[in-house]
């Protein structure tokens, strides 16, 4: 199987596990207070043990405080007690057969966000710059981009729209209104600004403002 031909989402780990290696364990992500050894721990906390999901999938709940609190105490026992090449080497492995991470649908899932992962340790370094993505890879950015979009979309009650600058064709609305708001960027650029890695995603932002 060619590299182009292997899912988005392995083609991914396997760049951001070459470059955790490449890096070490103390350089800096755009993950706020993380720096590569954070960002390793929580990947395979998140690949190996079930008990950690709920916390993340809750994080931003009003039930979901003490279970995030739970899958951050798993993370940072990880990161303490293991080596970091063991470390990346699990992250280069994945999740193992019986862990849902594993299964063809959360593909889908892991696909964008190990390339939200990946743009985290890159952007982070200095004289980064956007790569050029397959078609097909944007493709599938680009609905990822949608989904987080509209969980945003409340903050925004003038409309939002998102457009891609990378191919012609309309906008996708996210929300209607009068006083609309267009993210306008490739799907990767708008994919790290609707999961708010704003400071280092290159898009055009136009016409109304977030709701504080």
């Amino acid at each position: 199987m060619t590299d182009a031909s292997r899912p988005l989402a392995a083609r991914e780990r396997a760049g951001l596990a070459d470059l955790l290696d490449e890096l070490g364990p103390d350089a800096p992500t755009c993950c706020s207070g993380w720096t590569t050894a954070h960002l390793a721990a929580h990947l395979v906390t998140r690949d190996r043990r079930p008990d950690a999901l709920p916390g993340y999938a809750l994080e931003r709940t009003p039930v979901g405080d003490r279970l995030h609190a739970h899958a951050t105490r798993l993370e940072e026992r990880l990161r303490a007690t293991t080596p970091y090449p063991e470390l990346v080497s699990r992250v280069r492995a994945g999740a193992p057969v019986w862990m849902p991470g594993s299964w063809a649908t959360a593909s889908l899932v892991d696909g964008p966000e190990f390339a939200i992962h990946h743009e985290d340790v890159r952007r982070a370094q200095p004289d980064w710059e956007p790569r050029a993505l397959p078609l097909r890879d944007a493709d599938r950015l680009w609905g990822a981009a949608q989904l987080f979009a509209r969980s945003m979309a409340p903050r925004y009650p003038g409309g939002l729209v998102l457009q891609r600058s990378d191919v012609p064709g309309p906008g996708k609305r996210i929300r209607a209104g009068s006083d609309v708001t267009t993210v306008e960027g490739e799907p990767l650029e708008v994919l790290l600004w609707a999961t708010g890695r704003r400071e280092v995603a290159r898009v055009a932002v136009r016409g109304g403002a977030p709701a504080e």
